[in-house]
């Protein structure tokens, strides 16, 4: 009778247990894959969850304690342990925001593999141990104990997932390294069976995939031509475009270079060979694993280092950090400088902005003379002409007279989520959600006060900025009290420094709100009423993992 009801409580432990451990495993993969199945960024995200930290802790805890005491007190521990765990976990699903969910790649797959496969070698571990240790018989009670320890180590196994996953990460690195390098192979291969392509990668801190639909735009009237799609920035992301999107009527790629670390760009340009090169800007991002800007200014570099002698290299001529260096990677490159500030063979002026769009003059300088030629566009803010020119400077070379290029600026549609003008009645939402900088956050606010009406601005702040992130976020609660009428903040602990810096600079108070969510802060944008248009400006969206 007692085996029998030691036996109903381990199947009730694993009815409880099973489930936590497949919500944990859920939540963690979907982190790690958010975090570019990088362990270092991981491990920085994990750093941060310091409550889940600590309740983990307590929960190998429980279910330690479970493996040594006797079966009632063990599995009433155990199945604790598994509460604690669901409501836990469970929470966390509920209020993260996920606007990207886990996808179930291969590499997902090979990795849940690893983690099922070292919890059986565990296990395997343990009934050896039992074994070693004379507990040879199979009697029920002892199976049912072995059974019991297994259970306990299902729960500490559980706890001890956000480790797991990284450590099997690390495990299956060869395999990855290898398929890895089997597709580059191939994506190699399709390019060297297009041999007239020519290829521009672009990179920069902020501002690149802008140019790069700017310029596609600008080219296609001309070329038949292959960008890589949204944000596919990363080595599998553009060797992805490549094998499934390269046909030999191609004329031109378009690649996108993204970069967390140094080293990124190099990655891709050592399997892309880029001919030509954009760098529309360096500045502080990603500063949680670039750690200085001295690093983020190399691996910025690394594209300009890679192109052939002869190859052209458009530099941003408005940028400080391009500006201050640019010299020391010249080489024997054709270097194309492009301003609306400063001096740059494609420089803007008489530049005009208001709410319906821009419009400014491009004067080409060259040894052989001037030229120039007056553009007009929808895209609204000052800080879009510099990457229109960027993009016109680069068409023009590549063989598109100035006065081809009027008509397609006219055409440029603003990138999703990059100051898009979504109307709704009595409201206009500026939706500039994607992935906001110090640089941008400013522009955006301030593109915001040409508008006339009432300007209410919604963030969660900015992040991955560093040992800096707080003094940006404080600089951009001083831009913001400037340019807009209210401010409504989203997530109290990290747009403190936003809202400081706000109050610091005379905003007032009863303007500025702080909520828990976005849906809080967007009815508290639609329920304002003072009279006007509306305009409610979205700026960043943060990623799930905050």
């Amino acid at each position: 009778m007692i085996e029998w009801v030691q036996a109903g409580c381990l199947i009730l432990g694993l009815v409880v247990m099973v489930p936590a451990f497949w919500l944990v495993l859920h939540y963690n993969l979907h982190m790690f894959q958010l975090n570019g199945y990088k362990n270092d960024e991981f491990a920085v995200w994990r750093k941060k969850a310091e409550n889940q930290q600590r309740q983990r802790i307590l929960l190998v805890l429980l279910a330690s304690a479970g493996l040594f005491l006797n079966w009632l007190a063990g599995g009433i521990l155990g199945i604790l342990a598994a509460g604690i765990i669901w409501i836990n976990y469970a929470s966390l699903k509920r209020t993260t925001n996920q606007k990207k969910k886990l996808v179930f790649t291969a590499r997902v797959k090979r990795l849940v593999a690893s983690v099922f496969a070292l919890f059986v070698l565990i296990c395997a571990l343990v009934w050896i141990l039992f074994v070693c240790f004379g507990q040879k018989e199979l009697s029920a009670s002892a199976l049912l104990m072995r059974f019991r320890f297994c259970l306990g180590i299902l729960g500490i196994y559980t706890a001890l997932l956000p480790v797991i996953v990284p450590l099997c990460n690390t495990i299956n690195h060869p395999i990855e390294a290898g398929i890895s390098q089997h597709y580059i192979n191939d994506a190699k291969r399709r390019l060297a069976s297009v041999p007239g392509l020519k290829i521009v990668g672009i990179t920069g801190s902020y501002g690149k995939t802008s140019v790069k639909y700017y310029l596609d735009t600008l080219l296609s009237d001309s070329f038949n031509v292959l960008i890589t799609p949204e944000s596919f920035n990363t080595p599998m992301g553009v060797v992805r475009t490549i094998r499934e999107g390269l046909l030999p009527s191609y004329e031109i790629f378009l690649c996108e270079m993204g970069a967390r670390h140094v080293g990124d760009i190099k990655e891709i340009c050592d399997f892309v060979h880029p001919h030509a090169g954009v760098i529309t800007s360096i500045g502080p991002q990603h500063l949680e694993t670039f750690f200085n800007m001295e690093n983020i200014i190399s691996t910025k570099y690394e594209l300009a280092d890679a192109l052939p002698d002869g190859g052209m290299l458009f530099l941003n001529g408005d940028n400080e950090y391009i500006l201050s260096n640019h010299e020391k990677h010249a080489g024997k490159r054709d270097m194309v400088l492009y301003a609306s500030d400063g001096e740059g063979e494609y420089r803007a002026e008489d530049i005009r902005v208001s709410p319906q769009g821009t419009s400014f003059r491009v004067v080409r300088k060259t040894a052989a003379g001037v030229e120039s030629g007056d553009f007009s566009m929808r895209l609204i803010g000052g800080h879009n002409v510099i990457n229109v020119v960027g993009a016109i400077a680069v068409a023009n070379r590549l063989g598109v007279p100035l006065a081809k290029l009027k008509v397609p600026v006219r055409r440029i549609e603003p990138v999703k989520h990059r100051l898009e003008m979504i109307q709704r009645g009595n409201l206009t939402i500026i939706d500039d959600a994607y992935n906001s900088n110090p640089v941008g956050s400013r522009a955006a606010v301030e593109t915001l006060h040409l508008f006339d009406g009432v300007r209410i601005l919604v963030t969660p702040g900015m992040v991955e900025l560093g040992e800096k992130e707080d003094e940006y976020n404080y600089q951009f609660g001083v831009y913001a009290a400037e340019n807009v009428d209210y401010i409504l903040l989203v997530g109290e602990k990290h747009t403190e420094p936003i809202r400081r810096g706000a109050l610091e600079h005379g905003f007032h108070p009863g303007r500025l709100f702080v909520f828990d969510d976005l849906q809080g802060a967007l009815d508290q944008a639609y329920s304002i009423s003072d009279e006007g248009h509306k305009y409610i400006l979205l700026e960043n969206d943060l990623p799930d993992q905050y």
